[in-house]
């Protein structure tokens, strides 16, 4: 081969080695979904069911039907005589696979009577604020979780007024004063035991949105619902949006049906 042919053949092969190497059109950028967080607010009689039988592995398995991010649980036993001292906040951990702490209202048969929380994502810290006390005294059950896919922390606070519409208002006065300085995201959850037109709810709405439940909003008893009682509740409102929002049909394992709202954060 000539001198001439040898330098054409490596122009040639120098040529070919940078388009390979030369970089390509950039690929569009992959846009990540918006996190969402799936909140459940379920009063489960310790495990009763409409059938009168307590089994708290049917509740589990609602729980795990529904698959939600954070559960607020409302007439939870600890180690009492009625439910054979087993600790259900505790149990129910066990069986759904979730973090869980317990929020105390009152000694009852040898152990506790409260509420729970349980969450798939890490709990910071947690604090059982008391209320006003009604026939049976009453707290607040708040945690501090830690939402993976956004880096963002909220408050998750278990709901459970009782009993008359003085002693419940009274209640939520108390939750409106003890969050009212709290920076972070705060949703309520669980048993207001209040209608929508109640004076209860109409005093929580001035600081946090309601999430509707549509037609089939009716919570209480579970077999054959005519009350709605059961909410979920969320602040600020600008930086949640909600995808869905309804009562689980659920009529045997509690007298209350699940309410499960599916927030978007902006």
């Amino acid at each position: 081969m000539t001198s001439r042919l040898l330098r054409a053949f490596a122009t040639l092969c120098s040529a070919m080695a940078l388009a390979t190497c030369a970089p390509g059109p950039r690929p569009p950028e992959t846009i990540q979904p918006a996190p969402t967080l799936r909140v459940l607010a379920y009063n489960i009689r310790h495990g009763e069911g409409i059938d009168r039988r307590v089994d708290l592995e049917r509740v589990a398995r609602v729980i795990n039907r529904i698959r939600p991010d954070v559960v607020t649980l409302q007439e939870v036993d600890s180690a009492v005589q009625r439910t054979a001292g087993v600790d259900q906040a505790r149990r129910l951990a066990e069986l759904t696979g979730m973090q869980a702490v317990f929020g105390s209202f009152m000694g009852y048969q040898g152990g506790q009577y409260g509420m729970a929380i349980l969450s798939r994502h890490p709990i910071v810290e947690f604090t059982n604020h008391r209320l006003p006390d009604g026939e049976e005294p009453r707290t607040a059950l708040a945690a501090v979780v830690q939402l993976r896919d956004a880096n963002l922390e909220f408050v998750i606070v278990g709901i459970h007024f009782y009993r008359t519409a003085e002693e419940r208002l009274a209640q939520a006065r108390r939750v409106v004063e003890i969050f009212q300085e709290e920076h972070r995201p705060v949703i309520l959850s669980g048993d207001f035991n209040s209608a929508p037109d109640s004076h209860v709810l109409r005093l929580l709405q001035q600081s946090w949105a309601v999430a509707g439940k549509g037609l089939e909003r009716l919570t209480f008893p579970a077999d054959t619902p005519d009350r709605e009682i059961d909410f979920i509740m969320y602040r600020p409102a600008a930086q949640f949006s909600v995808a869905r929002s309804l009562v689980v049909d659920e009529p045997l394992a509690s007298d209350h049906r699940p309410v499960l709202v599916e927030l978007i954060l902006k």
